[in-house]
């Protein structure tokens, strides 16, 4: 694996690895896998499909201050450069992009990304500026690293949306490839912000995807009304802060009123000081309704490893 740290770096080790003889290599894709590190099964899961699907994989490592609307929320980020690299390699990864802050904005840019209204409801409205912050830096990934395909995890729903809408609309010529939520063997989604909570807050975190979960089956048995299934997640699980429960479509995030297209319910919830998001997925198909869970590891997580 090479490690680089500028964006010239990393599209001439892409090239590189995509032609090592300067010849034809035939269509192989360069794909790319964006994270903020501190890397763990969700992670790994990206780089896995994109392994299989591409012949040279970017991996990017970037703790974005952009997207915190909160300063303290980015100070108390977990990072381990030295891990991340060692799962990165192991995993395998080509190219490690791991920029400075001064690689990715320059102190005189005055380009912003507005996503419109995709970006103005659920995330949007209860962290102000942080999907902005995501669409930038992602912009800049897309636009500077030169992969064919880039791997998103599904749990970042509205993000996801957000991002597909963006590429699209900026006829970005790349493939935005969702992939499914990684859990742990409980149900809880992973993600960096679980080793921030304590044993009795992680067991009270767990009536958020329990909660999901009544939802889903309610709708695998019929349940097609947005307030119902919003109120299926809810219910009886008051020990989480709940922040939002919303059905919203996957095509542009805007908010339903019923089940009858392809969409995912997402929550949002405060368990303690640590917030936590959560979604299933909706997909409509020649079968009728098929609900994205997420996957289930088989042990424990490499979080706490």
């Amino acid at each position: 694996m090479r490690i680089v740290s500028s964006f010239s770096e990393a599209r001439s080790a892409a090239m590189e690895a995509y032609h090592p003889s300067g010849g034809e290599e035939g269509p192989a894709p360069i794909g790319l896998v964006p994270t903020m590190g501190f890397l763990h099964e969700g992670h790994l899961s990206l780089i896995s499909r994109a392994r299989r699907e591409c012949k040279v994989v970017t991996m990017s490592l970037y703790v974005n201050p952009r997207q915190f609307n909160v300063s303290s929320d980015f100070d108390r980020y977990p990072r381990s450069f030295e891990r991340d690299c060692q799962l990165a390699a192991e995993a395998g990864v080509d190219i490690l992009f791991a920029p400075s802050t001064s690689e990715m904005y320059e102190s005189t840019e005055s380009t912003a990304i507005h996503p419109g209204r995709v970006a103005r409801i659920m995330e949007g409205t209860r962290r102000p500026g942080h999907l902005e912050g995501v669409a930038l830096v992602v912009t800049k990934l897309l636009a500077g690293l030169g992969a064919q395909r880039t791997y998103f995890g599904r749990k970042d729903a509205q993000q996801l949306t957000m991002i597909r809408r963006m590429a699209r609309d900026l006829r970005f010529p790349i493939e935005i490839v969702g992939c499914p939520t990684i859990r742990e063997s409980d149900g809880l989604a992973l993600s960096s912000r679980n080793t921030l909570m304590s044993a009795n807050e992680r067991e009270t975190a767990l009536d958020i995807s329990r909660g999901l979960w009544a939802a889903a089956l309610a709708a695998e048995g019929g349940e097609l009304s947005a307030e119902d299934l919003r109120r299926a997640v809810t219910a009886d699980r008051d020990r989480v802060g709940w922040e939002y429960v919303e059905l919203a479509d996957q095509e542009d995030a805007s908010l339903l009123d019923t089940l009858d297209r392809p969409s995912f319910l997402a929550a949002a919830a405060w368990v303690g000081d640590v917030r936590l998001i959560d979604n299933v997925f909706f997909d409509m198909g020649s079968d009728g309704l098929a609900v994205d869970r997420g996957i289930l590891l088989e042990g424990p997580s490499l979080l706490y490893r």
